[in-house]
């Protein structure tokens, strides 16, 4: 199914909310708003970076294709079930991008699972935290969702302190293969009554 555009309300009629009522969301200095044509350079810079890519779900972009995508995401109108739809993280003063929240509401609409990436130079200021609890709070004011889930590598320490400082409870430990490699993932879930 295709993303929404701005003028399509197909995400009205899916018991959905629009995202102009919620973008920009601010949380201290961090801000989660959509991505803009504006924001390709920096986009393809960190979507690049392979360091940062070994726990990503993303491979590094060319940047005809960060170019396609953010054009893709910038005109969403609000999340709709089966899809991923891409936000951007920015510097509140600035309105720089750092990094991205992906969000994905379930076919049947009931859960949604968000990722997220910053850039290795905002890393440590709070920003993911807060960016993950603005993508939350998205969530449940935008949809029907009962609980949120975040699925990480269990190596990777940064998001497992960032999903358990946001308020998120570890559910499972799960055996899998990612990017050719046996690890071991967390699953994190936090519900719209403990939000």
């Amino acid at each position: 199914m295709p993303v929404p555009s701005a003028g399509d309300c197909r995400c009205e009629g899916a018991n959905l909310r629009r995202l102009d009522e919620f973008l920009p969301a601010r949380q201290g200095d961090t801000v989660l708003r959509r991505l803009r044509a504006s924001d390709v350079v920096r986009f393809h810079g960190y979507r690049s970076d392979a360091t940062l890519a070994t726990y990503q779900g993303w491979s590094a972009m060319t940047r005809g294709q960060a170019e396609a995508f953010v054009a893709q995401m910038a005109p969403v109108a609000g999340l709709v079930p089966g899809d991923w739809v891409q936000f951007a993280i920015a510097e509140a003063g600035s309105d720089r991008l750092i990094g991205d929240v992906g969000v994905h509401l379930e076919a049947d609409g009931a859960a949604a699972e968000l990722g997220f990436t910053l850039c290795r130079e905002a890393q440590g200021r709070g920003h993911a935290i807060r960016a993950v609890e603005a993508a939350r709070s998205l969530i449940f004011a935008s949809t029907a969702a009962g609980l949120v889930r975040a699925v990480t590598d269990a190596r990777n320490q940064g998001s497992v302190r960032v999903l358990e400082r946001a308020g998120f409870k570890r559910l499972a430990e799960r055996q899998a293969l990612f990017k050719g490699e046996r690890c071991t993932e967390f699953v994190y879930v936090c519900h719209r009554s403990a939000a």
